[in-house]
């Protein structure tokens, strides 16, 4: 090799290792977006789900536009039956997630946060766990000090019944129930503090049974 092809050689090498560097970057950024039960490669969390990736985006139905109300019962991890019809009249937040779910653990805060602000507000949180057995999703729930009931869902049943209102294939989703049990608000990824708060601010500050 000459001189000069070498020296043309060395000065691409660090153009390359930046290369490199970015598209990690982005991987990790995509890792914590959303994560799919069972996969352990973070950059496949949401390729082929067949809408936007889970980065925290949201989408808000306006009253008149919303459908029928959501019925969604199941068993928790406790053993005790939960039914989203009980709770008609108050505000309802649904989230799904798994314990190895890397974008659940860094969300958990801030739901563990808004439930125990809502509270008075008579604002219900319940989670919908698809993939862990008991051990896995009461390690999880004791570490982060969940106050609310997770449902149990391996049989999708729980899943089965947001299907055709809002995507939920990518984990975590939430979604906001209005006081008449009908979708209000969904978030696609990490749900942060703020923009949750403030889709609950909006649907506690609707007058019961709105439609405008």
């Amino acid at each position: 090799m000459t001189a000069r092809a070498t020296a043309r050689s060395r000065a691409r090498a660090p153009r390359r290792l930046g290369g490199a560097a970015v598209v990690a970057g982005l991987v990790l950024t995509l890792g914590l977006g959303a994560c799919a039960p069972g996969d352990t490669n973070a950059a496949d969390d949401v390729v082929g789900q067949g809408y936007e990736s889970g980065d925290g985006s949201q989408k808000v139905w306006a009253a008149a536009d919303r459908s029928e109300p959501v019925e969604l019962a199941g068993t928790d991890f406790a053993g005790a039956t939960q039914d989203v019809a009980a709770w008609r009249g108050d505000v309802v937040v649904l989230n799904t997630w798994y314990a190895n779910c890397p974008p659940c653990r860094a969300e958990a805060p801030d739901l563990v946060d808004v439930a125990l602000e809502y509270a008075d507000q008579g604002v219900h949180l319940l989670g919908i766990n698809g993939t862990d057995d008991v051990g896995a999703a009461e390690a999880f729930q004791r570490r982060f000090d969940v106050p609310y009931p997770s449902i149990a869902d391996t049989d999708g049943t729980a899943i089965a019944a947001l299907q055709g209102t809002v995507p939920v294939q990518a984990v975590p989703t939430t979604v906001v129930l209005d006081r008449e049990g009908r979708v209000a608000a969904r978030i696609l990824g990490i749900a942060e503090g703020s923009t949750l708060r403030a889709l609950l601010d909006d649907v506690l500050a609707e007058q019961p049974g709105a439609t405008t």
